[in-house]
């Protein structure tokens, strides 16, 4: 048994912030076990010129502040997104405000945009990287004007992105979804892509926007509207959930607030997923969240349009160990369905 599994092991026994927090302490200062395994080349992929070794990455929620992308490309991710950060350093919503539904594959949280500020952040993604790491903007919990907010992220962190992410769809900052709708997304990445290109030059990195599985059959189609019209990079499909399933065992944990994501998320994010690759003509890359923690559910992500997938929750369950497994799985799955890359299998079954 290595560092990681012990780890693992003793966090499920400790309240789940305090886990969090522990884990990301762990990584930092270098305490894990990094694995053997190389990536087989039928998971390389190309995005917006940027060459990832393999699509699965590490989902925005998990390293706020920036300070364990390393680490976790150690791991075996093929890239990281960090966030997401505000402007001004916040504290996010009252605690307790993280809970796990262990029998679901499940957790909640209602974290509130809790980091450390656009300042802190800068001076974390100075330092050397070893892989490709995104960064996830949000807004202050008090700012009035949302476009200001992530005008002034990008203006600090846009050098230092390999891409950039627009969160409007966390549920834990109040009137933040509202923002999902085709005018105030129009402004919000419109007043973005000019800071950005007026920051970056010739060379700016891709921009994407972060939406929620709540929304109906007309947002998407306004989203996909936007996105096509600005010439948006990406689109990371999705969020956390509102809906609280029938199904789940942890009835006590239901009423508590917040986003619900793991295994109840995947179905849903997954048909999101699909439907956003056909409003889209396939031609927007899409990045698949939402309950994988197998390669076949990554592989599902994949066929359903999904360039690149993510996990955070997965991981709280599974540990750092299944990010290998998951890579395995996957390129098992590829060989046996005659995929060379998987490339050739992004959007096969809405093809």
């Amino acid at each position: 048994m290595n560092i990681n599994n012990i780890a693992l092991n003793f966090l499920k026994l400790i309240t789940p912030e305090t886990a969090h927090n522990i884990t990301i302490k762990m990584l930092k200062n270098g305490i894990y076990f990094k694995p053997f395994y190389k990536d087989d080349k039928i998971l390389k992929t190309e995005l917006w010129g940027k060459k990832f070794p393999n699509p699965v990455g590490l989902s925005a929620g998990f390293d706020k502040n920036g300070e364990c992308y390393n680490a976790m490309l150690d791991l075996g991710m093929g890239f990281c997104e960090i966030g997401s950060v505000t402007p001004l350093p916040q504290q996010g919503n009252p605690k307790p405000r993280l809970f796990r539904l262990p029998k679901d594959g499940a957790v909640i949280n209602r974290f509130g945009f809790n980091n450390l500020g656009i300042d802190y952040v800068y001076e974390q993604l100075k330092k050397p990287r070893r892989g490709i790491v995104g960064i996830n903007l949000g807004k202050n919990k008090t700012t009035a004007d949302p476009i200001i907010d992530f005008v002034k992220g990008c203006k600090k962190l846009s050098p230092l992105a390999d891409y950039l992410v627009i969160n409007v769809s966390s549920p834990n900052t109040p009137g933040l979804r509202t923002l999902q709708g085709q005018k105030e997304l129009t402004d919000i990445l419109s007043n973005v892509q000019k800071t950005r290109d007026k920051e970056c030059g010739k060379n700016p990195p891709p921009l994407l926007v972060k939406i929620a599985p709540d929304l109906n059959e007309q947002d998407l189609n306004d989203i996909a509207q936007v996105a096509k019209k600005l010439k948006i990079d990406g689109i990371i499909i999705s969020n956390t959930t509102l809906d609280r399933p029938n199904n789940l065992h942890h009835k006590d944990t239901l009423n508590e607030a917040g986003g619900l994501s793991g295994k109840p998320l995947f179905k849903k994010s997954t048909e999101m997923l699909a439907k956003m690759y056909k409003l889209t003509d396939g031609k927007i890359p899409l990045i698949g969240v939402g309950g994988i923690s197998s390669g076949e559910e990554a592989y599902e992500k994949i066929c359903n349009g999904a360039s690149l997938v993510q996990l955070y929750s997965a991981l709280v369950y599974g540990g750092a160990g299944l990010i290998t497994d998951i890579k395995k799985d996957l390129v098992k799955i590829l060989k046996q369905n005659g995929f060379e890359n998987i490339s050739q299998a992004v959007g096969s079954k809405v093809k």
